[in-house]
């Protein structure tokens, strides 16, 4: 996988567990002033999910990633299928 793929993965993967992981632990806030919205989180710990979602992902990508290097998987196969990157010889055509 080239580091262009690598970074793109790792930003999809990112963003998805960033999103699954916003609601947890948020509660609403007690006293609600004018003109702010009711249902908004009183202390929503963005940064801390962002760290966790940064961890999570690196383990994830970053597991795979070594998995395909290692030869365990092999990513394009699952990907394209199991001929993607065979070089044809011209038999059968």
């Amino acid at each position: 996988m080239s580091i262009f793929g690598f970074i793109v993965i790792f930003t999809v993967v990112w963003w998805v567990i960033f999103f699954a992981a916003l609601p947890f632990g948020v509660r609403r806030q007690e006293l609600v002033e004018t003109g702010h919205d009711p249902g908004a989180p009183a202390n929503p710990m963005l940064w801390r999910k962002a760290a966790i979602t940064s961890v999570i992902a690196i383990v994830l990508v970053g597991g795979t990633t070594y998995a395909d290097h290692a030869g365990w998987v092999d990513i394009s196969a699952l990907v394209f299928g199991d001929d993607a990157f065979q070089s044809s010889t011209g038999e059968g055509s």
